[in-house]
């Protein structure tokens, strides 16, 4: 995720926003109260999360109304998974009220419990309007982006891109991760997925108790290994379950033996 400092905006500018709630109305309630306020304009309405990575992905908008508990990636996860570009402002809404201390652990600035009536989405709405009219330090925008790791847990999913679209990969359908110069690349099965990221930044953002790195280029899948076969040396030879073969450097034997035996 990058930490590029947003523009300031200087003016009562519009705000692009982005809807995301898996009910009808809901989004059709919170799209009759934003006609209403010449200041907004909604760009895109989204019913799970997914289409809300993708939408927020494509269109960079100034705020999005989030739900929390949606089909697929919660409100949670959709932040999680946003990479290009700082996070716009959010605005969480939702019927459940034990998500607010981490909505503002994320930096939300602010949390709507359904029903939501006119005057509180207003509310909303003008402290958004003052959040975004704040010149923004690259500082800050770092901030943002180090407290949405810390509150996430691993992702089930990554968002990767080709020939100008893009589409969910599952991360437990991985079976190993190789370095791609600039890039890593996901093997699934048959299929590969490049995805824009370092070896060690895809290592950081995975679970150390289901992926091992064996390499520095290579991280594998736990559960697919089948087989180790010493090589040459000092290092060995990895051999998954589908037959794919990978070298694994000395120094990593020890940790995977441990995983093996279920020490780890």
């Amino acid at each position: 995720m990058q930490t590029e400092a947003p523009r300031a905006r200087t003016d009562r500018a519009t705000i692009r926003t982005i809807v995301v709630d898996d009910e009808p109305l809901a989004r059709e309630w919170i799209r009759e109260h934003l006609r209403a306020d010449e200041e907004v304009e909604l760009v895109a309405e989204c019913e799970d999360g997914f289409k809300a990575v993708q939408a927020i992905d494509r269109l960079h908008p100034d705020l999005v109304l989030l739900d929390v508990q949606m089909p697929g990636l919660d409100g949670f996860e959709v932040l999680g998974m946003l990479e290009n570009g700082p996070p716009p402002a959010v605005v969480f809404v939702t019927a459940f009220d034990q998500y607010a201390l981490r909505a503002f652990e994320v930096h939300a600035i602010d949390y709507l419990l359904k029903p939501v009536s006119p005057e509180r989405l207003q509310k909303a709405l003008e402290r958004s309007k003052q959040r975004l009219e704040k010149s923004m330090t690259e500082d800050t925008a770092a901030e943002l982006v180090g407290l949405l790791k810390e509150v996430r847990r691993y992702p089930d999913w990554f968002l990767v891109k080709s020939g100008g679209r893009s589409h969910f990969v599952r991360v437990k359908d991985i079976d190993w991760i190789e370095s791609k110069r600039n890039d890593v690349l996901f093997h699934v099965g048959a299929a590969t997925h490049l995805y824009h990221d370092t070896t060690s930044g895809i290592e950081s953002r995975l679970d150390p108790s289901r992926f091992l790195r064996i390499h520095r280029s290579t991280i594998v899948a736990i559960d697919r290994v089948k087989e180790l076969h010493p090589w040459f040396n000092g290092d060995y030879e990895v051999v998954l379950r589908d037959g794919t073969k990978l070298a694994m450097s000395a120094g990593y034997k020890q940790k995977l033996k441990a995983f093996r035996r279920g020490l780890v």
